[in-house]
């Protein structure tokens, strides 16, 4: 009965009020979500002392947080609207069996990936531009994160699952109960115990390991519709395959954050020093406030999409995508005219070194100056992922940092005296150009879509 009425509620209840429902709580678990890696940094940052040259070595390891962060996301956003479009279909079986195969695969990416990364810690913290003063830190936080890394690729793999069944607050108290607990035990470790910046890693794992067992309590009891049962955790080809291949995009878009964060950690610490690393440090953690609320709104969306387009109900599809669209959009807005506003507020926040503050607001008006077309470029490649549409979204997924954003961090040096400011640059430039294509393009297939699919019916 819980399954039908949800199911039937997807199927004709108000989109706005629905996409309330789902995007609200899906936002404050994103934000929520985020303080996990701010928390830290805010602490860090305001150790007496070492609190700039700590700051900037863990923000130092953001490229390992982000390729974790990446595998997560393969099984978890793949396999989310996947199951949600078997939902509108009426084919439950097949939704548990996309969820079991996509909690093996994120068992075994975290084994793998444990292995490896704390093995090539100190390589990769170098590669990435660890100076010798910065170097202890971000293996002291890096190596215990990388311990806990099966809890952080349950909690955000798992969690969409949650989500896409329209259980939208559940998700949120996910996230809720794991950063409450690290905010908690944050200041109590780093200056209670002493502990520092290894205080502030094992204050993450210990928070991230009880959403984990929130998670699969949740998944394996009696209020969820689609259950994970260790019959369906045997990989079956026919399933996990199409969830990994649209979870691609994904993939290559959290990935190509961590070849992001390289190339811009490489390049600032060649022309510009530990300062200008510091100073990315701070605007990695902005640029998440941007990104990670428009997240929770298309996770919102996506449901309503993905259950409604299995459904053949297209003129909800429609309604659904143009309410995210517009939030997104908005919320991006806002954000970049109080960024603008006021860069100085938001670089103090995260340290207390006036050094790094002074840097820091200078470079935000630069990095930052295109911020508003992100809510454009993430709207439409997120509903390219709820449609199932996997290439397309792979594509657009390339374009901004692959094809645009990483080369011209090293092209446009080449063309400015002040080497630092054309590394900011690129940034805007990327954000601007990937958005028009981004948008154009969806707009275009959208249409097409909607009419085949309609003379379909």
């Amino acid at each position: 009965m819980a399954s039908n009425s949800a199911q039937q509620n997807m199927g004709t209840g108000s989109i706005k009020k629905l996409m309330v429902q789902m995007a609200v709580p899906a936002v404050v678990g994103q934000l929520i979500n985020l303080l996990y890696n701010i928390v830290d940094r805010i602490y860090i940052g305001h150790i007496p002392g070492i609190g700039g040259t700590a700051l900037t070595g863990v923000g130092l390891f953001t490229p390992i947080l982000m390729l974790l962060t990446a595998f997560a996301m393969m099984p978890g956003a793949g396999g989310a609207p996947r199951a949600a479009i078997s939902m509108g279909k009426g084919d439950q079986e097949d939704a548990e069996k996309i969820i079991g195969n996509c909690f093996t695969v994120l068992v075994a990416f975290s084994i793998v990936l444990t292995v490896i990364l704390y093995a090539a810690a100190p390589a990769l913290q170098k590669l990435f531009g660890a100076s010798d003063s910065t170097l202890p830190y971000a293996l002291e936080y890096g190596r215990i994160y990388i311990l806990g890394s099966i809890f952080v690729l349950i909690v955000m793999g798992m969690n969409p699952f949650i989500t896409t069944q329209g259980f939208a607050k559940t998700s949120m108290l996910t996230t809720i109960i794991g950063a409450v607990i690290n905010i908690v035990l944050d200041p109590i470790l780093i200056f209670g115990f002493d502990m520092g910046v290894a205080g502030a890693a094992i204050a993450t794992v210990l928070s991230q390991a009880v959403s984990a067992i929130w998670i699969l309590c949740f998944l394996s009891g009696k209020k969820t519709i689609l259950k994970l049962k260790p019959a369906n955790m045997k990989l079956v080809p026919s399933v996990i395959l199409p969830c990994l291949a649209l979870g691609i995009s994904s993939f290559v878009m959290t990935s190509t954050e961590s070849l992001l964060s390289v190339s811009f950690s490489s390049s600032l610490s060649r022309y510009g020093g530990d300062l200008a690393v510091g100073a990315m440090t701070v605007l990695t953690s902005i640029n998440q406030l941007v990104t990670m609320p428009m997240s929770g709104i298309c996770q919102g969306g996506q449901p309503l999409i993905s259950y409604n387009y299995g459904a053949k109900k297209f003129d909800r599809v429609k309604e659904a995508f143009y309410c995210q669209f517009f939030v997104c959009v908005g919320y991006a807005t806002v954000f970049w005219l109080l960024l603008m506003a006021a860069p100085h507020v938001f670089a103090g926040v995260f340290t207390s070194d006036t050094a790094l503050v002074e840097y820091t607001t200078w470079a935000i008006r630069i990095f930052a100056a295109c911020v508003f077309s992100i809510g454009f470029q993430l709207s439409c490649q997120q509903a390219f992922m709820a449609l199932g549409q996997a290439k397309a979204s792979l594509f657009l997924a390339c374009l901004r940092k692959l094809l645009l954003l990483i080369p011209l961090i090293f092209i446009l040096p080449n063309f400015f005296e002040d080497k630092v400011f054309a590394v900011f640059l690129a940034e805007p430039v990327s954000d601007f150009v990937a958005a028009a294509i981004t948008t154009i393009t969806f707009f275009v297939f959208f249409r097409k879509m909607m009419k085949r699919s309609q003379s379909d019916l």
